[in-house]
């Protein structure tokens, strides 16, 4: 009898498998912006959410060069399982790296935005969906916001930021190397006067180096706080409790400037949605874990939230 039984679990998992094989279809969006749908079969529409990746080129299962954890791909695939689609894709990043064509000096983060609305206005063309969510995760977060400004059914922040990127980098140095914390204020403070900076230590040089320093720029002139107040939508604020890089504080602060948004910590979830019971080095050794799942509370939670 138990041997039946596992043969019947067994098969379940196979079929479930091949279904999400078979409703996966690869779409170009843009000459930049290729990405995955993954719809399951139904009669009825369907709700889609837009995911829209964290910081660096990253791609659509939420992996980057030498770092392969599939987050995002695996969070798609949990919703599939509870009948809601999605899509996801590739930051531009990716394509130009691929094709050699990147100029590290002419990236912009109202690119990034573009992309999105880009994204979402195709889908809200094909009129195939009941209802369209943006989700943003890490850098998304901030993106998805202003995309979802457009027209968006409703918005999931998933280790957004609360402050401007700014702000959240001498935090970060405020914890981590205080005596390189006020050289980046006088450095922030003389980009936004000037629009360029020459006034840093060469321990900032990844942040102010001047090929990156428009892109920084052009980040930090939009603050979440104000940008989500914005959204006259459902809006879900989610964090981990274990995020190295996303302090549960600044989802906090996105709350403080959307007060009806419905609000979790995630006890035991990092930056990258998996579940960390150790310490450091065992969240920083997730981040090239790709069979590790997602939370399956993050997939149920944000099931519920898209379903009520």
């Amino acid at each position: 009898m138990k041997k039946i039984a596992f043969l019947i679990l067994l098969n379940t998992i196979f079929l479930t498998a091949q279904d999400i094989k078979k409703d996966v279809r690869d779409i170009s969006i843009s000459p930049l912006i290729d990405g995955t749908i993954l719809t399951p079969k139904s009669q009825d529409k369907l709700p889609l959410v837009i995911f829209i990746g964290g910081s660096g080129p990253t791609d659509r299962n939420g992996n980057q060069q030498m770092m392969e954890n599939n987050s995002l791909r695996y969070l798609a695939e949990g919703l599939y399982q509870n009948n809601i689609a999605s899509f996801r894709y590739d930051k531009r990043i990716v394509k130009q790296m691929k094709n050699k064509t990147v100029n590290e000096e002419s990236i912009r983060f109202d690119d990034f935005i573009k992309d999105a609305v880009d994204v979402f206005d195709y889908f809200k063309r094909a009129d195939a969906f009941s209802k369209i969510y943006i989700l943003g995760h890490s850098q998304g977060s901030l993106v998805g916001m202003i995309a979802a400004q457009n027209g968006a059914d409703g918005f999931i922040s998933i280790a957004g930021a609360g402050q401007s990127i700014d702000e959240v980098i001498v935090d970060q140095l405020k914890n981590q190397a205080p005596g390189l914390e006020e050289n980046a204020r006088i450095a922030f403070a003389e980009m936004k006067k000037n629009g360029t900076t020459s006034n840093y230590s060469p321990g900032l040089a990844s942040i102010f180096r001047p090929a990156i320093q428009p892109f920084i720029n052009s980040w930090m002139k939009y603050n979440p706080k104000e940008e989500i107040s914005k959204l006259n939508v459902p809006v879900f604020i989610i964090n981990g409790d274990k995020d190295l890089q996303v302090q549960v504080s600044e989802a906090a602060e996105l709350q403080k400037a959307k007060p009806g948004a419905q609000f979790l910590i995630v006890p035991k979830m990092n930056h990258i949605l998996k579940e960390i019971e150790g310490n450091d080095m065992e969240n920083q050794k997730s981040y090239n874990n790709y069979k590790m799942p997602v939370m399956p509370i993050l997939i149920e939670e944000i099931t519920k939230f898209i379903k009520k």
